[in-house]
């Protein structure tokens, strides 16, 4: 069965991914790609190799879908998710709209008013390592956000052992300038990033803590408090995050290992690599592929953990795909290898 397809938002860096990603999904036919500059094609406003027709959203919704992504901001999704599901279509979506059941978190974090509080029961939390059974009976996917991707694959062996302690956890994450979109701001400029490393929204501030700390508190069924520091890299795309924990106990760092290994030894995607070797984001550089090193400081009692990903393909457009195949029955590997 080849299910149609509908992008809403496909001029961002996340819907020019997902259009590579869906032009050789054997399953998927793409049949509306709507974006502000509806009336033109995606080739004629990007120098890229996609000569797709460009859509309003409201005709998108008239394209008969059977399934669509959302890649918006956060925000701008709620009103077009609520038609979509009033349709019928299933949906992931890319905002953080979905992602914290709290209404109340959602507004403090991202100072935006949530207008569609009666889906968030509805919406599942798309980390198929994490959700996978929930996922394939889901109706509504809230794609993880990149940085919490990977800090979640990187400690939920961690946190599931509970061999570390919850509130001493420091996360020191890198990401490249994509993560930001495509949008004008001083910052992301050439002249700005290029040859330079910088921090932004460090200490107890940065949006994505709201999707982190819920994540990681439900996991734990205690309250999880984190400290987060991210950084811009001069880097087009790409994300390390590097968290370093306080074990409770003096463990044996092979033991350690094994409890990794024995996590991810079936998932597709998740990849921990073997002793002495470090992650980095070369290597995973446009793949949906999660690659885990891990450091043990012995005389410290403490845990380095090392986790890369490339933030638009398993940090955003990537994941989605993994998303919507679990969610429609299909191989969660297909279109993705």
């Amino acid at each position: 069965m080849t299910y149609k397809i509908g992008i809403i938002g496909a001029s961002g860096y996340t819907g020019i991914e997902l259009i590579r990603i869906l032009k050789r999904h054997p399953e998927f036919e793409l049949v509306a790609t709507a974006a502000l500059e509806a009336g033109q094609n995606l080739s004629d406003i990007i120098p890229c190799p996609f000569d797709v027709p460009l859509v309003s959203a409201d005709d998108a919704l008239k394209a008969g879908l059977d399934a669509a992504f959302c890649s918006l901001p956060s925000g701008a999704s709620m009103k077009l998710v609520q038609q979509l599901r009033a349709q019928d279509v299933k949906v992931v979506d890319f905002s953080a709209d979905f992602r914290v059941k709290d209404v109340a978190i959602y507004e403090k974090y991202y100072k935006i008013k949530h207008t569609a509080p009666e889906l968030l029961e509805e919406a599942v939390y798309g980390l198929p390592e994490l959700y996978r059974k929930s996922i394939a009976k889901a109706n509504l996917i809230a794609n993880p956000g990149c940085y919490p991707t990977t800090i979640l694959l990187g400690l939920l062996p961690m946190i599931r052992s509970g061999d570390i302690d919850l509130q001493d956890i420091i996360i020191d994450a890198k990401s490249g300038v994509s993560g930001a979109g495509r949008k004008l701001e001083n910052n992301l400029l050439f002249c700005e990033a290029n040859e330079n490393f910088t921090p932004y929204s460090i200490g107890h501030v940065h949006r994505h803590l709201s999707e982190i700390e819920d994540q990681l508190s439900r996991l734990a069924g205690e309250s999880v408090s984190v400290t987060f520091s991210p950084h811009l890299l001069p880097l087009n795309q790409g994300m390390l995050s590097t968290i370093y924990v306080k074990l409770k106990k003096s463990t044996n760092f092979k033991d350690i290992y094994q409890k990794y290994v024995k996590q991810y030894q079936t998932e597709p995607f998740v990849k921990v690599l073997p002793q002495g070797k470090l992650a980095s984001v070369r290597y995973v550089a446009h793949t949906n592929f999660c690659y885990i090193s891990l450091t043990a400081v012995p005389e410290k009692n403490l845990l380095i953990i090392a986790s890369a990903i490339d933030n638009l393909i398993k940090g955003a457009s990537g994941q989605a795909v993994q998303n919507m195949n679990i969610m429609l029955g299909l191989p969660e590997t297909m279109g993705l290898l």
